[in-house]
């Protein structure tokens, strides 16, 4: 855990600082990863992310090819075939563009290629809305792709390389998720990584998969259950033990994440965690989000310590695969009593997925704290300090109440109905 992580210096190991918006922010960080096939569909807020892309293509700057499609679901299955042939792969979406790939996403996952995506996240028609919420890249959650969720510009840059590296290690794709418009189209200074070094922190692609025109053979043919032998006599793998395989090596991922995170803090100043902590000494009430929400409940916790309340700050950056025993154990150290869950994304019909996925962790863990689901910001409504602030007094309330009074369901934040 990052603790205090606001105020905390950052180490500048470059001399290149850059005013740049998350979408140019990811371009960047592929082009520094010499990604060397990119396939997109332009859709709001994603588009300037491929558009930059071809400019470094077209002009010479970034040796790659970047193969135009008519659509996402054609996108996506472009970039898994570089991926299955041994090329460093980069792709971006979101909102419908991103849920038209999802069948895509299944082989992308199944098939165990470092595909590094990114998500401006975009609200998902019907009716249409091309601003911001999480639920497109939520809705993917299952599919069997890591998600790492960024609370600024820097954090985008700096993810979509280490995305690289922690994909091409576990043989997991990755989707690197940022709010659009809040992020995607907001210009912030980026300390540009030197691109000697991110050539040295990220070595090249080693593929599992193997192209052998003398020797050709079948990606994914049907599988059945069970083990079997092929024509060679080798037992092979059956579905199950091929899907038992892809969670063993999602648990792996998240000792993963956090050893790249610490590589990449030693090489250029800046270190990741998977957890970040935000003036929790001696919180009773943390607020938990993923994203640009936890830059704005970092400046309500700081009014509201100003007015006496014992609220602090956590931010979930790496969600799939789920941390539970790193949130358990964070939670249990801080030693709270209750979480305020804040997220633009909801499952109909429950509450929104962080809180339930943290509420199991919790149980699972014997952790014995509340946890208050607030849905907040979806199509892009305001996520104003005053509405966190209000919300998190709500849940203080409930810290001296009885157990059985503490279970509350889901609040919308600034509703009008």
């Amino acid at each position: 855990m990052n603790e205090n992580a606001k105020n905390k210096p950052v180490k500048q190991t470059t001399n290149d600082v850059a005013i740049m918006t998350a979408n140019h922010a990811a371009a960047y960080a592929a082009k520094l990863a010499e990604v060397q096939v990119i396939s997109a569909y332009p859709i709001t807020p994603q588009s300037p992310v491929v558009e930059k892309l071809m400019e470094y293509v077209g002009s010479g700057e970034m040796k790659a090819e970047f193969v135009t499609v008519e659509s996402e679901h054609s996108a996506i299955t472009v970039c898994i075939a570089a991926s299955a042939v041994g090329a460093r792969v980069f792709t971006a979406s979101c909102a419908n563009g991103l849920a038209l790939m999802h069948e895509m996403l299944h082989w992308a996952a199944g098939t165990r290629l470092p595909i590094v995506m990114a998500i401006p996240n975009r609200a998902v028609a019907a009716p249409w809305n091309i601003l911001n919420d999480q639920q497109d890249s939520i809705s993917q959650r299952d599919t069997g792709w890591m998600q790492i969720y960024c609370r600024n510009n820097q954090e985008v840059m700096d993810t979509v390389i280490q995305a690289f590296k922690i994909a091409e290690e576990v043989y997991i794709p990755i989707m690197v998720c940022y709010d659009g418009y809040v992020l995607s189209h907001t210009l912030m200074p980026v300390d540009v990584p030197d691109g000697a070094k991110v050539k040295s922190f990220l070595p090249e692609y080693v593929p599992h998969t193997v192209l052998d025109p003398q020797n050709p053979r079948n990606i994914n043919p049907v599988t059945l259950a069970d083990p079997r032998i092929n024509a060679e006599g080798t037992l092979c793998h059956g579905y199950y033990e091929i899907r038992y395989l892809l969670q063993e090596a999602h648990t792996r991922a998240i000792e993963v994440t956090q050893k790249v995170g610490r590589e990449f803090g030693k090489l250029f100043g800046r270190e990741y965690g998977i957890i970040d902590t935000y003036r929790c000494e001696n919180a009773k009430l943390v607020a938990l989000s993923m994203g640009s929400v936890a830059s704005e409940a970092m400046d309500a916790v700081d009014m509201l310590r100003d007015e006496g309340y014992d609220i602090g700050v956590m931010h979930l950056r790496l969600y799939r695969p789920f941390p539970a025993a790193e949130i358990a154990e964070a939670v249990r150290s801080i030693g709270c009593r209750g979480l305020a869950v804040m997220e633009k994304n909801t499952s109909y019909g429950y509450e929104g997925v962080l809180c339930s996925d943290t509420k199991a962790a919790l149980f699972d863990h014997r952790v014995d704290v509340f946890a208050h689901s607030y849905v907040m910001g979806l199509g892009g409504r305001d996520v104003k300090v005053q509405d966190i602030t209000e919300a998190l007094k709500k849940s203080y309330e409930y810290l001296d109440k009885p157990r059985q009074e503490q279970f509350k369901t889901q609040e919308w934040i600034n509703c009008k109905i």
